[in-house]
């Protein structure tokens, strides 16, 4: 059966609303999570994404909250960190390893950290391999050289939630050759796309369309409701 991960933005509208969101996406066929940690410069993030992120901040968003939300929910589900290089770095590197470890995080995925860099630290803990379609075929394969839980594939060039489209038969053909490693598809995954996305990967990595809701002027019980409705119609859609 192909996975669905869900990427949810910590802390909004507060952290024990996030611990309820993912328990109920668990609840509701989703089989990982990649905990967003709030920042204020999410480069590779659309505008939805964005806002949630600037959000969060406002309302207090601190490391901690992540922290406390990991410790609730690592245990039950599968539990990436999704951050920017700068949150690694700015509390050290070797820090966030030890409290990864502390409450059973599965991998670390870090959009601005090219694998040039990414090799300096994917022994200490596991990293996520990106590759997308700018990637040449040498490039593929010297990234999943020592891939890690899976493969993140970028859907097209650009930031989350928008919506194009590009062949991606052949960097899949390359993946699938080089790697048993499960590839998982993200970026401009929606109830719409996602059957011909997951078309021939293993799962697929879902966010603006769930992080939308969050924004809507609804109660976070409809917004929890809302999202794992979409969570639903996704995985039905993806292994249909």
């Amino acid at each position: 059966m192909k996975k669905l991960l869900a990427y949810i933005t910590t802390g909004y509208p507060d952290k024990n609303f996030t611990i309820d969101l993912i328990n109920s996406l668990k609840e509701n066929g989703v089989d990982g999570i990649e905990l967003g940690i709030p920042f204020s410069d999410p480069v590779a993030d659309g505008e939805i994404i964005q806002e949630v992120n600037k959000r969060a901040i406002d309302n207090g968003y601190k490391l901690t909250d992540t922290f406390f939300v990991s410790e609730k929910i690592a245990n039950k589900i599968d539990t990436y960190w999704m951050g920017y290089f700068n949150n690694f770095y700015h509390k050290g590197y070797d820090f966030m390893v030890e409290k990864a470890k502390e409450y059973g995080i599965k991998g670390f995925i870090i959009p601005d950290l090219p694998y040039e860099e990414a090799i300096n630290y994917e022994d200490t803990f596991p990293l996520i391999s990106f590759v997308a379609p700018t990637d040449s075929k040498e490039r593929i394969k010297s990234i999943l050289k020592n891939p890690k839980e899976f493969i993140y594939l970028v859907a097209y060039a650009g930031i989350t939630g928008a919506d194009k489209k590009e062949d991606l038969s052949n960097i899949i053909k390359i993946v699938k050759e080089t790697t048993n490693i499960p590839l998982y598809i993200g970026f401009g995954v929606n109830e719409k796309t996602a059957r011909e996305k997951a078309k021939d990967v293993d799962g697929v990595i879902v966010g603006s369309a769930f992080v939308k809701v969050l924004l809507e002027d609804i109660s976070n019980s409809e917004k929890i409701k809302k999202i794992c409705e979409k969570a639903k119609i996704i995985k039905e859609e993806i292994n249909s």
